[in-house]
């Protein structure tokens, strides 16, 4: 994935990606979901950019940060490329509903001329 930091926080993305990607198939939280959200994105095709912030660690506070959310960084990001190599990732991550409704209604438009 062509990414510098697949974790960085201020993500925007087009109608069409968020359409495009069924959203009940991305199963990471925290930062491992910033990473498959954007990984889904690529392998359906469409093009990530990247605009360079400057980030300033924290003076005060605690960091959200947990064990379990770095197991699923960690263990996460190697399962999406493990099921990206042996199965079809883009088909499992792919929005089939949008396609069947959208399918569905010309259906009814034809059949009610």
């Amino acid at each position: 994935m062509p990414v510098k930091d697949p974790t960085a926080g201020f993500v925007c993305y087009k109608r069409e990606v968020l359409e495009t990607i069924n959203l009940d198939e991305i199963k990471f939280i925290g930062y491992a979901f910033q990473i498959e959200m954007k990984f889904a994105a690529w392998k359906l095709g469409f093009k990530i950019r990247e605009v360079p912030i400057v980030f300033i660690d924290r003076k005060t506070g605690i960091s959200k940060m947990s064990k379990g959310i770095l197991k699923e960084g960690v263990f996460g990001v190697l399962k999406i490329q493990w099921h990206s190599i042996f199965k079809n990732y883009r088909k499992r991550v792919g929005a089939t509903e949008i396609n069947q409704r959208s399918s569905y209604s010309e259906d009814i438009l034809t059949q009610s001329k």
